[in-house]
């Protein structure tokens, strides 16, 4: 019996479509690449715009008082520059934030992808993720003419018009949108075989969710949750206008704090001559909270690598 003749031997039309240069594919890895190659682009540019004047401010002022002294006072006389105030004031709004974001965000991410019936998460989740797209200055006005009346009116203890626990609560419902969603999508991306077998063996739905879907999402709950805290520390009109603009150095939640995003803001939108030491202390603030996203979002990685489950 004569041998059978391939469907792609050579001068078939099969093997003439696959040789055939594809320019609109080659156009496409193009545009890729320069989307890539501008991301990569603008952190440098970020990083070379705040080196050099960090750079300036550190020859003038001493890096140990920066970096251990608790008054902050830049543009008064006479001047400080101890940055603890506002570090101890972004790590607090930022850990009440998560408090509050992490067990509803977790919460509502749970029901989407384990308990929700699909026309139900059709509706509930674009919902939800229109609190994402709310400017947070509309935040803001809502933590100073809500949020903070409704708590001094509730709680046993002082509060001050401008607080960090009023700032760090609204900033939580703001990103409670990042960590549903993210951690939504990694618990639906978890086989469905695991579900079954679970429930195989006599497991309810509740301890499915908990005992063998949270754990198999786990690297993507991770990522939601460090992003969501990198988002956070960089908040800026929220703490702005409800956290005020004192730079204390205290853990009273009661009282008005001012983080390095809202530091930022204020001193960027004076007067403050360019060029000067003043001017200088904007850049050295925001270089350390660059550092502070930069190593979180690191660890980040680090962890979804570590504990990414891979299936087959």
């Amino acid at each position: 019996m004569a041998p059978r003749q391939s469907a792609t031997a050579p001068g078939t039309p099969m093997s003439l479509a696959r040789s055939r240069p594809r320019h609109g594919e080659q156009v496409i890895k193009a545009i890729l690449l320069v989307a890539a190659l501008v991301s990569v682009a603008t952190t440098i540019g970020i990083v070379v715009s705040l080196l050099e004047p960090t750079i300036r401010f550190f020859g003038q002022i001493s890096a140990v008082e920066f970096f251990t002294s608790t008054q902050w006072g830049p543009l008064f006389e006479p001047p400080h520059y101890g940055v603890l105030p506002l570090v101890s004031a972004t790590l607090i709004t930022t850990g009440i934030a998560i408090v509050v974001a992490v067990p509803l965000g977790l919460g509502a991410a749970v029901y989407l992808s384990e308990y929700a019936r699909p026309r139900v998460r059709k509706i509930c989740k674009p919902v939800l993720e229109v609190l994402a797209g709310i400017p947070t200055v509309v935040f803001g006005f809502f933590a100073l003419s809500f949020v903070t009346p409704l708590l001094r009116g509730i709680l046993p203890f002082e509060i001050e018009i401008f607080n960090a626990l009023c700032a760090g609560l609204v900033v939580g419902f703001m990103i409670i949108p990042i960590v549903a969603s993210l951690s939504e999508d990694a618990m639906t991306a978890v086989p469905s075989g695991l579900r079954e077998g679970s429930y195989a063996l006599g497991a309810s739905r509740m301890i499915t969710s908990l005992r063998v879907v949270l754990p198999a999402a786990f690297s993507g709950i991770v990522a939601a949750v460090i992003l969501a805290i990198s988002r956070g520390a960089g908040e800026t009109m929220i703490v702005y206008i409800a956290g005020g603009g004192q730079p204390n150095f205290t853990l009273d939640l009661g009282k008005a704090m001012q983080t390095m995003a809202a530091f930022i803001a204020q001193a960027g939108s004076g007067d403050v001559p360019i060029g000067t030491v003043d001017y200088n202390t904007i850049f050295a603030v925001g270089s350390l909270l660059f550092v502070m996203t930069f190593a979180m979002n690191y660890v980040s990685a680090r962890l979804v690598r570590k504990y990414r489950e891979v299936y087959e």
